[in-house]
């Protein structure tokens, strides 16, 4: 199926992504990085739109531009500046919970009937995510962390989940009109309109940093935001949106903590902790459970086809 294999090495291509951009961001402002990530991404994507572009419906340009400013502007804003505060290594987990948010918003929009298991499993898995997310409050009763202030993991934690929101939301927009629209004037729109919204950060950021400071590491982060995380890996999710059900999008994501957490050890030394590992075991025992309900029983069945 060429809807998962796309999927899949797009979510391979961003579990790598939270240590490096982490490390990278000790170099370069967020915002200045986010701005030249997805500016010269677009531009790879240029001659799609001019193309396209012309023909494409106002009612489907709408959902791409609010596709773009939850799935980039608000996405990678907030996984930045949670970066900044917490370990790397909580993006994926926290993020986890978007099959679940997915999932609540298709029986709030969609009307669609709850399911007692899923709803089962879901509170379980939130209940790991809280345990990740509030971590810091029941350590700082056990052993003083040097490396992040209580006040900063939790507010970071909940940048993750804002950033978390913002992708489910993007998928919600993206599909109405992913069946109808080219995916490459569909990616190129999303990049220029979060470019656009991180310019008046980045100008305000350049008042105190020059790009005289960018440095080979600085380099290396930002070509594989613009290539591999950006261009690449987008065009692939929003590929993969056009040929799966927005719900199975979600199932492929839990492949990205174990990423994270092999890409963290070696690069930033964050090695995960009891709390994380508990709050993770919930995370997919709830996953699990949900899982087992025959309507993602279909879809596992379809895959193995």
């Amino acid at each position: 199926m060429p809807g998962v294999l796309a999927i899949l090495i797009a979510n391979l291509i961003w579990g790598v992504a939270p240590p490096i951009f982490k490390f990278v961001l000790t170099d370069i402002p967020p915002f200045t990085l986010g701005f030249i990530r997805f500016f010269v991404a677009g531009l790879i994507f240029v001659p799609f739109i001019l193309k396209n572009g012309r023909s494409l419906k106002g009612k489907y340009l709408m959902h791409i531009i609010f596709g773009g400013i939850w799935g980039i502007s608000i996405n990678v804003a907030f996984f930045f500046l949670g970066l900044k505060l917490a370990p790397s290594i909580n993006v994926h987990i926290i993020g986890s919970l978007g099959p679940i948010v997915l999932y609540i918003l298709s029986l709030i929009i969609l009307k669609e009937k709850a399911h007692p298991q899923i709803i089962k499993g879901m509170l379980i898995s939130l209940l790991g995510a809280v345990i990740i997310v509030f971590a810091p409050i029941i350590q700082a009763g056990i052993k003083h962390d040097t490396t992040y202030s209580i006040s900063s993991q939790i507010i970071g934690n909940i940048f993750f989940i804002m950033s978390m929101l913002g992708a489910v939301f993007m998928i919600i927009h993206i599909k109405k009109v992913a069946a109808k629209v080219d995916t490459s004037t569909i990616t190129g729109i999303q990049f220029f309109v979060g470019a656009i919204s991180f310019l008046p950060f980045m100008l305000n950021e350049l008042k105190t940093w020059s790009f005289s400071e960018l440095t080979s590491v600085s380099w290396i982060g930002i070509l594989y935001g613009i290539f591999l995380s950006s261009a690449l890996a987008y065009y692939l999710h929003n590929f993969a949106i056009k040929k799966i059900p927005a719900q199975q999008i979600g199932i492929y994501g839990y492949i990205m903590p174990v990423v994270a957490v092999i890409v963290a050890i070696p690069l930033l030394k964050e090695y995960p902790d009891l709390f994380f590992i508990v709050g993770a075991a919930f995370v997919f025992l709830g996953m699990f459970i949900s899982e087992r309900h025959p309507h993602y029983q279909k879809l596992h069945k379809r895959l193995h086809q």
